[in-house]
């Protein structure tokens, strides 16, 4: 089905909504709706090999507050090293010496084409006064836990979003 144009049907702040006409490995053709996401990076921010931030962030979709790993999603032609540093920054204030990539995955790949790139951050410094604000979206409180406490956050249930459970299983901290 090459050459076919592929309307946009949603078009927002962060994504795209298209409606592709494909054929499956079977020969089968249909049209189906797809999210186009730019990416995202998703941090772990460790000022010590005991110690993780994590992000207590208000959630309008599922109206309440969570904590969550800090993370956010490439602008144009952003390096994803680039957008983690910038999104340390912005979400905790802190800046990364260090960058180590931990991993690449699809949240949603039945429907969304997102790819979220993970991040140890250590070497931490703060960040300087004013360099870096949140998105106007944000409301963000940045916290230190002992990696203990992160898993009892995710024993508790307090910890509901996969990025970080994803995040924190790299890491080492899984529950039990």
């Amino acid at each position: 089905m090459a050459g076919v144009a592929v309307p946009t049907v949603f078009e927002g702040r962060v994504f795209h909504v298209t409606v592709d006409p494909i054929q499956l490995p079977g020969g089968r053709e249909l049209r189906m709706e797809a999210v186009r996401h730019p990416g995202s990076v998703v941090l772990v921010p460790m000022p010590d090999p005991d110690h993780v931030v994590l992000i207590r962030q208000y959630r309008y979709v599922i109206d309440r507050w969570i904590w969550e790993l800090p993370a956010g999603t490439l602008h144009a032609g952003e390096p994803p090293e680039e957008a983690a540093a910038r999104e340390c920054a912005e979400e905790t204030r802190l800046v990364p010496g260090r960058l180590e990539a931990i991993g690449s995955f699809f949240p949603s790949p039945g429907f969304c084409d997102e790819l979220m790139h993970f991040y140890r951050l250590t070497d931490l410094s703060p960040a300087a006064p004013g360099s870096a604000t949140p998105d106007e979206d944000e409301q963000i409180e940045p916290q230190l836990f002992t990696l203990d406490e992160a898993r009892a956050l995710l024993a508790r249930g307090d910890i509901v979003d996969m990025k970080t459970v994803c995040g924190l299983a790299l890491i080492g901290v899984r529950l039990g």
